[in-house]
Order: C-alpha cells, then structure tokens, then sequence
C-alpha cells in the first residue's frame, strides 16, 4: 500500500450538501434510457413503440460493437421513443407494469462462479446489461471488450463539490462488494487498484476488501478523480489500455453474478442551495429526476439541474430521469443574466475566489459554504498565463501548452504533453478559475476525438 499527499487542487465549498438521510422511493410509473449518456455509442434501436419488455431486455445496442446491450430496468411496455435534431435518439420510455417480468442471463452457484473463464464473464456482462459499467481510458469510452486492460482501477473516494459519500453508498454491500472484486481480477491480467481516503474514515466495505491493491490519497480536489490516481499510481503510457469502475457499479456486478439479471439500483444523493431538503435516495436506473426533487421542495425560480457535479456534471430538465452513471443530482440558481453594479469593486465576502480577489478569502475562508450561480462573471479573451492551472492539476502536466497543441491539431505533441491520460473531470477546475472562461473541458474532448478518428 502507498499513501500519496497531493497538495495541488481546490476545494470548492457549495452549500447545499445531502443529509445522511437514505429513502426507498416506489417503483416509477415511467423510467427512460438516455443513448446520450454513453460516450461514443451509436445506437441501433431494438424495440419499437408498443412493444412489450421485461427487466433486461435489449433496448437498443452500439453499431461498431452490436454485441453490447442497453437494457430495460423495468418490465412493461415502450411508450416513447424520443429524437432530436437530425433524429438522434434521446430517449426510450418504457411504462413500467410493476409485474418486474426479469430476463434471467444465466444461474451459478458459488463453485461455478470460482472455475469462470474470461470470456465466460465477458459475455455474460454484455447479454446482462452490465458492460457498460466499465469505462476505458484512454478517451473515457465504454470499455471494448475486445482488449484486455494492463489494470483496472477503482476509485472509494470523491472529493467532488457537494460530492455523495461513496463510503454510504456501499453500506451493506460487503459481500457483493467483494464478489464483483473477483470477478474483476479474471479481466485482467494486471492488477485491481483500489483508492481509498487517508484517513479512518472508510467503509470496512473498502477496507476489508481482499484481492486488490489499496492506495490511500489525501489533498484538495481533483485528489478523488481515478485519472488523477492512476497518473500516480502507475501511469498511461502510449499502447496502454486501463479500465475504471465505480465501487457501487463492483457491487452491482457481484450481485448481478449471485441473482443472474439485471442490477438496477441506484443510490443518488441531492444537492444544492436550489432544495430546501437534500438526502439519499434508493432507487432505479431511469427514474423521473421529479420523484426525487418534487416542486414543493425547490426555493428558486428559475434552476439548473445537473446530472453529476457543478465542475464536470451534465445539465438536464427537472424532467430528465437519474443516469446510468450518476449518484448525485445538483439543483443550483441560474443566476441573474445582467451583471450586478460594481461587481469587483464590492468587498466580496460572499464570494468564493481562488485568485483572492475578494475578502471572503481572509475571513474564516475554511468554513464557509457559498452559495453559486451559473453565472460567468467574464468574458472570453486569450488565455492568460498565470501559472494558476498548474496549481489545480496534480498531475505532470501542463495545462495551456496541451490546449494550445489541441487547437493547432498537432497529434504528436498532444500526445507527449499527456492527453491521452486525461478526461474533461480532470481538468475541470482549469475551467472554472481561468480567467479568461476557457472551456478545456471542450477542448480536451476535441483532441480525444481526433486522436481516436486518426486511429
């Protein structure tokens, strides 16, 4: 085990954090899957308007990869099938029968479970609905389960704003926790990395786990992103594949082994000054964003809804529905669309600011929440460069000559400068102190992009 001290980063204080409070909420009468959500998917509709499903039928499968399914978490009938521009598709409704008809994959007892091969499991997570847990790096995909990764890696820790507490999330789930380890260890011929926090504050969930290589971290955010881990633990290098998971997506897949279908389940916190009551939630995959942030409890007009966290999170409507990914759902005002009087002149002790442009800096900086808005407070210009980026980024890396290789095209230097260990949660806080409201997160997206259009 390896403590690592990072000392780069930023904690950015939101007020609005979900009490340690968990609620089951009933079964929805609706649920939808969001193609949108899974990063370089092309989705091939398997179902049509009508059609009858049950918990883990297909309903919809990846172009370039068919043998990879999306799954229904509820058995009922399809209601909508929603598109956007140029007929992307957004949505599948599925109107739930509460008869929970489930599609069982396969059944293995404890034995059968040790003699499993690769290939075994590898099919299984793909008939079953579960693949697209694993996440790939480089380019942040859904893991192929054509290759093998060098390491899999598992992050127990989120120093995120308004972050849900993974070490509450897991309680209970020791057992599926650990089974999901080892099915995990048959995926890879390396090594599971599992990080935790460095101090006595986890989970014997985590703590007690068997078959993993633990790694403790400390400092500000992005301390808790798995690419900031992996750059410390053992680095990508040009040629290398590694696969991350979530610690609850581990334990869904234990489960998924010891029921045989489909896991649904989600725990997702809410958050943010918007709500005037803020907790956990027991529910499903797809469920209507209003069953958990009804209108009764929401103290601003007008509010943004954010699907993960402020700095790398995905806005959606209050009528969106809870992602395949997620825990966590954000409701902050979005802010007055004129800019107020004198607005750098004014003392600021309700102001957050990382350059300490303002008073609140200096008068108990450790112990306010603030509230925030959506508002920019700036204008677009040249990148100014002021050393700050670096203090936000733990990593060997040097923010502003890698956009500037992005925005000049040039593969070769992208590469040498790290991009290829990078995803846009990484490099979000660059994004929110840059003075001159610069979207790396974009950026960063674009040179992935063409790194991997140009193979």
């Amino acid at each position: 085990m390896a403590e690592f001290k990072l000392k780069r980063g930023y904690n950015l204080k939101i007020a609005g954090k979900a009490d340690k409070t968990l609620s089951e909420l009933e079964l929805p009468k609706k649920v939808a899957v969001q193609p949108n959500e899974f990063r370089g998917v092309k989705p091939k509709l398997s179902v049509a308007v009508g059609d009858k499903v049950n918990i883990g039928t297909a309903l919809f499968e990846d172009k370039l990869i068919p043998e990879l399914k999306f799954v229904s978490p509820v058995s009922g009938e399809v209601k909508e099938i929603n598109r956007g521009a140029r007929r992307a598709l957004l949505e599948i409704v599925v109107e739930n029968d509460h008869k929970d008809t489930k599609e069982t994959v396969g059944s293995w007892s404890a034995e059968d479970l040790k003699n499993l091969k690769r290939d075994q499991i590898i099919e299984a997570l793909l008939k079953g609905g579960m693949w697209p847990h694993l996440i790939q790096r480089p380019f942040s995909r859904i893991a192929n389960p054509g290759t093998t990764p060098r390491d899999i890696f598992i992050s127990a820790m989120d120093t995120s704003p308004l972050a849900a507490d993974p070490n509450f999330i897991i309680e209970g789930l020791e057992k599926e926790f650990q089974a999901g380890i080892d099915i995990l260890k048959k995926l890879t011929d390396g090594t599971v990395y599992l990080s935790l926090q460095n101090k006595n504050e986890n989970s014997p969930v985590y703590e007690n786990a068997s078959g993993v290589e633990i790694n403790k971290f400390s400092g500000p955010h992005p301390a808790g992103n798995v690419g900031v881990q992996i750059h410390h633990i053992k680095a990508i290098k040009r040629g290398d594949i590694v696969w991350y998971i979530k610690p609850y997506a581990v334990a869904l897949i234990g489960k998924f082994f010891g029921q045989g279908f489909f896991q649904r389940d989600r725990v997702v916190a809410t958050a943010g000054s918007s709500l005037t009551k803020r907790q956990y939630f027991k529910t499903i995959v797809g469920t209507p964003v209003a069953a958990l942030i009804p209108e009764n409890i929401v103290a601003d007009d007008e509010v943004r809804y954010i699907s993960g966290n402020v700095l790398s999170g995905r806005k959606i409507s209050s009528a969106g529905y809870v992602s395949y990914y997620d825990n966590l759902i954000t409701a902050i005002p979005e802010g007055k669309k004129q800019r107020s009087f004198l607005e750098y002149l004014v003392p600021g002790f309700k102001t957050p600011s990382f350059s300490k442009t303002f008073l609140s800096n200096f008068i108990a900086p450790t112990k306010t929440d603030y509230v925030l808005d959506t508002r920019m407070k700036g204008g677009h210009r040249a990148f100014v460069a002021t050393g700050d980026y670096e203090r936000v980024l733990p990593m060997d890396i040097y923010p502003v000559y890698l956009m500037k290789s992005i925005l000049a095209d040039d593969i070769e230097e992208m590469e040498g400068l790290g991009i290829l260990e990078l995803d846009e949660e990484d490099i979000a806080l660059c994004t929110y102190i840059c003075l001159s409201k610069t979207d790396f997160g974009g950026i960063l997206r674009s040179g992935l992009n063409l790194i991997e259009k140009e193979g």
